[in-house]
């Protein structure tokens, strides 16, 4: 049985962590840290887990932590994991880090968009961790940085277009991408309150969202050069799930029919990633709960475009669920183990 720590556990994405390893047959969560609600049992913080659970909150140091844990998560904003990780690393302990501490593999670009970095060698060593582009590298990884949320569902969305050379011109990309109020995290906020949100749909972080070099690292590795992207994200009256569409200029003529049977290729043996029929585009209703990526495409013959639609729940897929499939391959076992729920709906 793997023994695992969530370190920073409170949160939306820790909750869901906990929620999903409940059910895993190989993990038992044996710690879960948190500052705030230390000594408070999580079933007080989460009812949801009432009579699930006897676990309290504690605040561990890493070593306290390191001592008690085969494999740790850290659920921890940005620019504190960099300061626990190597901590971690040191006491031979697997890590999966869902900030961003660790995905940009240029740290000039890291302090560009985010703080002074104080862990460089470990960003060295970190493996991205996108299982469907590089698991095997995961698989003998000890440390993954976990994807963002918008850059998993853009990122799967494009990868099959950009790997497949010569059939869109990749200084078009356009990707508008729309997100649940559960992105923004659980420490209150005005703009994310009840009140603002329900019945409203707006954009926000116009050309300065810290996911876009995120995206823009993986696109480019994807291309074989650099490529910017315009990006935009918007946000939903909803909990949970995002809805990316990205807009491409073909430079190949090829039918809708050919980039459907594209993509099925790419991602055939990919047990998350689900690939409509033409004419058909996911919901992310279609995805709530799981960690499916529902991916839709088409040609638009009028303007040359190529149109994807790409769906993931923000918390699993984009989080959660993603972390415990990159888990699963360091651990060798498989990836979809603890990770075969259906999608909630309605």
């Amino acid at each position: 049985m793997l023994k695992i720590g969530i370190y920073g556990a409170s949160g939306y994405t820790g909750q869901e962590l906990f929620r999903l390893l409940l059910g895993h047959p190989h993990a038992e969560v044996v710690a879960l840290t948190s500052r705030r609600y230390a000594g408070h049992p999580v079933s007080d913080i989460y009812p949801v887990f009432l009579g699930l659970t006897d676990l309290s909150f504690i605040d561990a140091s890493p070593e306290d932590m390191a001592a008690l844990a085969d494999i740790v998560f850290l659920a921890l904003p940005h620019g504190i994991s960099m300061k626990v990780a190597p901590i971690f690393l040191k006491a031979g302990k697997k890590v999966i880090d869902l900030s961003a501490d660790f995905r940009l593999r240029n740290i000039s670009v890291y302090e560009n968009w985010y703080s002074r970095h104080t862990a460089p060698e470990s960003v060295k060593e970190a493996v991205y961790g996108i299982p469907e582009l590089y698991g095997s590298a995961i698989a003998s990884a000890r440390l993954v940085a976990n994807p963002g949320c918008y850059p998993t569902s853009v990122i799967l969305g494009l990868a099959p277009l950009l790997k497949a050379e010569g059939w869109i011109f990749d200084t078009t990309i356009i990707v508008d991408a729309k997100s649940g109020v559960s992105g923004a995290g659980r420490e209150p906020q005005v703009g994310t309150l009840f009140c603002e949100v329900d019945e409203g749909f707006k954009a926000y972080k116009v050309g300065q969202h810290r996911h876009t070099p995120e995206m823009e690292q993986e696109i480019s590795i994807l291309s074989g050069h650099d490529v910017r992207i315009t990006f935009t994200p918007h946000l939903l009256p909803l909990s949970r799930g995002i809805l990316s569409t990205m807009y491409a200029v073909m430079q190949k003529e090829v039918s809708t029919a050919e980039v459907v049977d594209l993509y099925r290729e790419f991602y055939q043996g990919k047990k998350f990633v689900r690939v409509y029929k033409e004419g058909t585009f996911p919901n992310i209703s279609s995805v709530r709960g799981s960690n499916y990526c529902d991916i839709g495409v088409t040609i638009d013959r009028r303007t040359k475009r190529a149109i994807i639609v790409s769906v993931i729940d923000n918390l699993v897929k984009g989080a959660a669920g993603q972390a415990i499939q990159n888990m699963n391959l360091m651990c060798g076992l498989s990836e979809d183990t603890g990770l075969t729920m259906i999608s909630l709906f309605p």
